[in-house]
């Protein structure tokens, strides 16, 4: 029965460093050839003493000059210490002797990328791909790649992905960054013709109609890559981020059930994630199952409950059953984290105003249209609890900013009619009805809405029905 292994390599480089000791002294020793000064040279290096690695690479290559793997291992230890002119030069040296080993050109790769000299790493990475074939040469354009990623020419790192599936259609490491890339570069197109090439010589390949399905979802062709994504389940029924894509593209199918059916996949594939879970509520949130939504919502909150939109959006479930208490508490929830978010507020002064707390209403709005004086939804809400609250005088006020504001958004008028009407200055309220109607005839649903029984006004039905007249006419 044969020895240990490992127990015979730890005995070789003891007896090595034995007689490198002996060497070092000067006492009589065993003949060091260029492979066990390697091995004593790694052994240093992998035990991170770099001041023993580079002295044991100092006396190697002092006795064998003309070994370019020494010197290849030499300028490796330069640059792990930053010596990096130092390691072009012992480059140089080691090309004369031997130009044909790939880690002279990714260790001078290595040298000018921490000179922060890039174009010369391309050059010499570009340059060295006409003189290598195989595996070799896949090394040299995924080191080009992350080149070109540190040089920010993300095209280009697009292009050397292709021409290493060009030559190797399922190497593994190329098919999953390409997919990252292909979405980053926008290359959708191409990487759909790419993709379809390989799975016409390569039918099983699981992660090419997986990279099919991703592009065709890039250009929003849904169909098609819930399909190419299905193929991708067929080869592996348990590759999660087929079902995790797939679930997306349902949902923007607006096909919640499905969606809500694959993501539920997911959940048994791999562990319990906040988004899957938020994906899954949303989907119920939509077909309005608000109870399975808000299930589905806090499930999200017991993994991050510094997610204030969780909260927020548990409360419009609330919101959407007139459930206006309820909402509030989870409001409450989300603005313990995110104080003045204008979305919480404007939700918040919606429910208050709904349980008759006009003021607190009130408050909430403003604070809405004071972080976002141009949006109309804001100015909307505080105009409408104004008016319910009869504060007449304030609501005229703000109608005036929101016009300001809003670049005179004709709705505004509609309501500084209603304002003059309900506050009895009819004459201005029919005046300003009437520039509202020319304006925009389709937003009187609007005006009708904030206060319907203005249509008992007779002079505002006669306005109504002289404007349709002429409209007619």
């Amino acid at each position: 029965m044969s020895e240990n292994p490992s127990r015979q390599d730890k005995e070789e480089i003891r007896e090595l460093l034995r007689q490198y000791q002996n060497l070092k002294t000067g006492r009589s020793h065993s003949f060091l050839d260029e492979e066990s000064f390697e091995k004593i040279i790694d052994y240093y290096d992998e035990a991170e003493d770099m001041a023993l690695a580079l002295e044991a690479v100092e006396l190697a290559t002092g006795q064998y000059p003309y070994s370019s793997a020494l010197l290849l291992k030499k300028a490796d230890l330069l640059i792990a210490t930053r010596r990096y002119a130092d390691a072009l030069e012992i480059l140089e040296k080691a090309a004369v002797l031997d130009s044909s080993d790939i880690n002279l050109y990714i260790l001078k790769t290595d040298a000018y990328l921490a000179l922060d000299q890039p174009e010369k790493a391309v050059v010499i990475l570009e340059n060295a791909l006409h003189y290598f074939e195989g595996e070799e040469r896949i090394d040299l354009l995924f080191e080009l790649a992350d080149v070109y990623d540190d040089y920010e020419e993300f095209d280009k790192i697009f292009d050397c992905l292709k021409l290493i599936l060009e030559q190797e259609p399922v190497n593994e490491e190329a098919l999953y960054k390409i997919c990252f890339w292909t979405d980053f570069t926008g290359r959708n197109e191409e990487s759909i013709r790419l993709h379809k090439q390989i799975i016409e010589e390569y039918p099983y390949s699981e992660l090419a109609w997986f990279n099919l399905a991703a592009a065709y979802q890039g250009i929003k062709l849904y169909e098609k890559a819930i399909d190419a994504y299905k193929y991708a389940l067929v080869i592996d029924e348990k590759f999660d981020y087929a079902y995790r894509n797939m679930g997306d593209a349902y949902i923007r199918l607006r096909k919640y059930k499905e969606a809500i059916e694959v993501l539920e996949k997911v959940l048994e594939l791999s562990r319990p994630e906040e988004v899957i879970y938020e994906a899954i509520g949303y989907c119920y949130d939509r077909i309005k199952n608000y109870a399975q939504a808000r299930f589905y919502y806090r499930k999200a909150t017991h993994l991050n409950q510094e997610n204030s939109k969780l909260f927020y959006k548990i409360a419009r479930t609330y919101i959407n059953e007139q459930q206006w208490a309820q909402a509030v508490k989870q409001l409450e929830l989300a603005m313990q984290i995110h104080r003045n978010y204008p979305d919480y507020n404007l939700a918040m002064g919606e429910c208050k105003m709904n349980l008759g707390d006009i003021k607190e209403a009130i408050l909430c709005f403003s604070l809405v249209v004071r972080a976002r004086p141009k949006n109309v939804a804001g100015w909307e809400a505080l105009i409408c609890c104004l008016f319910i609250g009869e504060f007449y005088e304030e609501a005229s006020e703000q109608v005036q900013a929101a016009l300001k504001h809003t670049d005179n958004k004709p709705l505004f008028l509609y309501y500084y009619s209603a304002v003059c009407l309900a506050w009895g200055k009819t004459k201005e309220g029919l005046l300003q009805l009437e520039r509202a109607l020319h304006k925009a005839p389709k937003l009187v649903k609007k005006f009708v809405e904030l206060n319907p029984s203005i249509l008992q006004n007779q002079q505002v039905v006669d306005l109504l029905a002289k404007f349709r007249r002429n409209k007619k006419n």
